[in-house]
C-alpha cells in the first residue's frame, strides 16, 4: 500500500518540477527586459535573504555554525557556489536570449549525465540500459559538434554540466540542502552586491525607488529560486530518489514546449534529430528506473 508520505512526496516533486518548467520560465522571461546581468544579481541577493529568513524561522543556525567550522566542507561549498552561480547565470541568459529550447536540452541530459558521474566518482552501479542511454546522449552531442557547429546548444551543455558537477560536490559533503545553499549564496553575495553597486553607479539599474512595482517584481527572483528547490528536495525526502528523477522530466518537457510553441524559438532539423536521440535515451533511462525501483 502506498503511504501518504509517498503521495505527498510525489505531489511536491511534481510541483517543484512544474515550477521550474513553467512558472520560472514565464517569470524570468517576463523580466528579461531588465537585462540578464541585473536579473542574476537580484536572484543571488534575494535568494540569500530568503535563506537567512528560513534558517532563522526553522532555527537552523546551530547547523550553520557547525558546518562553517569544517574547512573541508567550506572549500567544497566554495567550488559548488561557483557552479550554482554559473548554472543560474547561464539559465537566465538562455531565457532572456530566446534559448529556452537549448536550456531544456541540458535538463534532459542532466539526470543521465549525473548517473555517469555517480559511477565515475562514487562507483555507483549502472545497468546496461543506463550505459546505452549514456552512449546515445554522447552520440547526440557529437552529432551537433560535427554537423551543426554554429548552433550547438552551448547553454544546455553548460547547464547540464554545471548542475551535474554541483550535485557531485553536494553529495560529497552531504549536508542540509538549505543550509548548504545559504553558505553558497554567502560566498556569492559580496560579488553580487559589488556588481549591483556598479550598476547603480553607472545608472544602468532598473531597480530603483521611482518604480516600486518593478522593485517588488525583481525581489520575487528570490522566492522564484528557493520555493521550487524546497518543494523538490522535500519531495525527495518523502518518496526517495527514483520517482522524483522520473518526475523531474516535467521541467525540460515544459521548457521545450514553451520555447517552441509559445516563444516561437527556432528549431533546426539538426537539433530535431539530436533531440530525438535524447528522448530515446530518456525513455530507456526512465524504463530502467521504473523497473528497478
Amino acid at each position: 500500500m502506498i503511504s501518504n508520505d509517498f503521495n505527498k512526496g510525489i505531489t511536491l516533486t511534481a510541483l517543484g518540477s512544474f515550477w521550474w518548467g513553467v512558472i520560472g520560465v514565464v517569470y524570468f522571461e517576463f523580466i528579461s527586459f531588465v537585462g540578464h546581468i541585473e536579473v542574476v544579481l537580484h536572484r543571488c541577493i534575494w535568494s540569500t535573504l530568503i535563506l537567512i529568513i528560513t534558517t532563522t524561522y526553522f532555527n537552523k543556525w546551530n547547523i550553520f555554525f557547525t558546518i562553517i567550522k569544517n574547512y573541508r566542507i567550506l572549500i567544497t561549498l566554495l567550488f559548488s557556489s561557483l557552479l550554482i552561480f554559473i548554472n543560474w547565470a547561464v539559465w537566465i541568459y538562455a531565457v532572456t536570449s530566446n534559448q529556452i529550447i537549448d536550456a531544456s536540452f541540458g535538463y534532459f541530459i542532466m539526470p543521465i549525465l549525473s548517473i555517469y558521474l555517480g559511477h565515475f566518482f562514487f562507483k555507483e552501479k549502472i545497468t546496461i540500459s543506463i550505459i546505452i542511454s549514456i552512449i546515445i546522449v554522447m552520440i547526440s552531442i557529437i552529432f551537433l559538434l560535427l554537423f551543426n557547429y554554429k548552433s550547438i546548444p552551448w547553454v544546455g551543455l553548460i547547464v547540464a554540466l554545471s548542475w551535474s558537477f554541483y550535485n557531485v560536490l553536494k553529495k560529497k559533503v552531504n549536508i542540509d540542502t538549505d543550509i548548504g545553499l545559504l553558505i553558497e549564496t554567502l560566498f556569492i553575495i559580496p560579488f553580487a552586491l559589488v556588481g549591483f553597486y556598479l550598476l547603480i553607479q553607472n545608472n544602468l539599474n532598473d531597480f530603483n525607488l521611482s518604480n516600486p512595482s518593478l522593485m517588488l517584481l525583481l525581489i520575487l527572483a528570490g522566492p522564484m529560486t528557493i520555493i521550487p528547490l524546497f518543494l523538490y528536495v522535500r519531495g525527495v525526502e518523502l518518496c526517495g530518489v527514483g520517482p522524483p528523477a522520473m518526475i523531474f522530466y516535467i521541467t525540460p518537457t515544459f521548457q521545450f514546449l514553451l520555447g517552441f510553441f509559445y516563444y516561437n524559438e527556432p528549431f533546426s532539423s539538426e537539433k530535431s534529430l539530436s533531440f530525438i536521440l535524447i528522448w530515446i535515451a530518456v525513455i530507456i533511462y526512465l524504463k530502467d528506473l521504473y523497473e528497478n525501483n
